[in-house]
């Protein structure tokens, strides 16, 4: 069943067990040390240009073969343009080397890549779930810290080094300490106007961008069990934020929904005998963790970064904060050093700061229901006259199914670039690049200094918000922004 649940044969244990340490006891293949420390069995990998060629070009160096190349799948996203017209061509010479080489690897050492071309093509945390090469019980490792992603599917991934990568690829194994398990209870109804991104925010504000570091996360509770696993994806995706190396759900009948027909999902009897073991990957009852968080999802407001970290956020009513208010010194230089960087001052209203740039995108948000949550607020209006907007699909199917269902010509209608799917101006590694003193209103997962372009000023919010700001030209409450009837 290795293919299906990702399990290696499990030693028998009596006590009541997490669903992370189910995970790391299925896949040790051996303890090498008292301090928690195993050689960890790797399921599946995701390899993208941008972080491999090292690793590749050690295997090289080594004369040593990928040991399962089978299990890897190689994409193209970081440095790829996303004009709307899409062609093979890399204008920046390093970019296309990384292309290049990245082809030149699989072709070599026998991985299938999904090249800028491919129809399948898109940001690796996108595709991997939507062609069904990420499943329940599985041990996912890839060169990208958002690999935390696949834990709204069951399994459990993490992000690893460009040594790790070597290692990986050479020996399907990699060196691993054991965690301490935080279990996180997200109950209550979301209000309107509320997404999955507003709760994964709160939850970094208010344990902080290092809260959960040494730490996997749990998610569970009735506001995880009724979002979509698209939106779970965006809460496992930002738990990284937190410092979290690991974050992940138990697997429901949604998850399973969700996979089955995928391309490389398991079929016919299977897929029965895959959903039947996978319904059994859940904390034991009376299973102990680390530490507990609670958090009252009816009680949440659309939220908005005003600093240069995720856990810099507040809610779209408040103002920006006074350093002065905070008695530690560390955290207050911070403080000021964010404002000054933002061009904020304090007390300003969050509502009131105008944006030059919106951007819809990113591995954390750009799949189809976020798209649907931003058409609903776009549709028969228009962007403000000073604003770049800007919607990047999360890949090619995604933005496929965008125009099929109508939402691409109500982004065009409304003065949005429809653009073709890459990672983009999350990161800003292609040509999609803010200048000094842009302020973009961004659905990504991170507004550090310089991350959209050198100078520039990033605020994290849901889809549905960047798209509020895209029209109104300012931060604003997509609640009181309203929808068309």
């Amino acid at each position: 069943m290795m293919g299906i649940t990702g399990f290696l044969n499990e030693r028998p244990v009596m006590t009541a067990r997490t669903l992370y340490a189910k995970h790391i006891d299925s896949h040790t293949v051996c303890d090498l040390d008292d301090q928690g420390h195993v050689l960890l069995y790797i399921d599946r990998q995701v390899i993208n240009e941008y972080t491999s060629p090292q690793a590749f070009s050690g295997l090289r160096a080594a004369g040593r073969k990928v040991w399962r190349p089978g299990t890897a799948l190689a994409v193209v996203d970081h440095v790829n343009p996303t004009a709307p017209l899409r062609i093979a061509a890399m204008p920046d010479a390093g970019g296309a080397r990384q292309v290049s080489y990245l082809a030149e690897n699989c072709r070599d050492f026998g991985i299938e890549l999904l090249d800028i071309l491919d129809k399948r093509q898109g940001i690796e945390h996108v595709i991997a779930p939507e062609q069904g090469f990420i499943l329940p019980g599985m041990v996912i490792a890839a060169g990208d810290s958002h690999t935390t992603t696949y834990g709204a599917l069951g399994a459990f991934g993490f992000g690893i080094g460009t040594s790790e990568i070597e290692h990986l690829l050479a020996s399907q194994t990699l060196i691993y300490k054991r965690l301490k398990t935080l279990r996180v209870t997200i109950d209550g109804a979301l209000p309107p106007g509320l997404t999955s991104k507003d709760v994964i925010m709160a939850l970094i504000g208010r344990i902080g961008a290092s809260g959960a570091s040494g730490y996997a996360i749990e998610f569970c509770g009735s506001t995880i069990d009724a979002l979509s696993v698209e939106a779970r994806m965006t809460i496992c995706n930002m738990a990284v934020e937190a410092g979290a190396r690991g974050a992940f759900m138990a697997p429901d009948e949604k998850v399973f929904a969700y996979l089955k027909g995928k391309p490389r999902a398991p079929k016919g009897a299977l897929w029965e005998q895959g959903v039947e073991t996978w319904r059994e990957l859940r904390s034991d009852p009376g299973a102990v963790f680390d530490r507990e968080i609670h958090l009252d999802a009816s009680v949440l407001e659309p939220m908005v970064t005003w600093g240069t970290s995720p856990d810099q956020a507040a809610s779209i009513g408040a103002r920006v904060p006074d350093p002065q208010a905070i008695s530690d010194p560390i955290l207050r230089q911070d403080m000021r050093r964010a404002l000054n960087y933002m061009g904020l001052e304090a007390g300003m209203a969050l509502s009131e700061i105008a944006i030059s740039h919106a951007f819809i995108g990113s591995c954390t948000n750009a799949r189809i229901e976020d798209l649907r949550d931003a058409a609903r607020i776009v549709d028969g209006r228009r962007v403000a006259g000073h604003v770049r907007a800007m919607i990047v699909p999360g890949s090619s199917e995604v933005r496929a199914q965008a125009e099929a269902e109508g939402l691409a010509q109500i982004f065009i209608d409304a003065g949005f670039e429809w653009r073709q799917s890459g990672c983009s101006m999350c990161l800003a590694m292609n040509d999609d690049v803010l200048a000094p003193g842009d302020r973009c209103a961004s659905s990504t997962n991170r507004n550090f200094e310089g991350r959209q372009g050198a100078g520039a000023r990033t605020h994290l919010m849901s889809p549905a918000m960047v798209a509020a700001a895209a029209i109104s030209g300012r931060l604003t409450d997509v609640r009181d922004f309203g929808e068309r009837p």
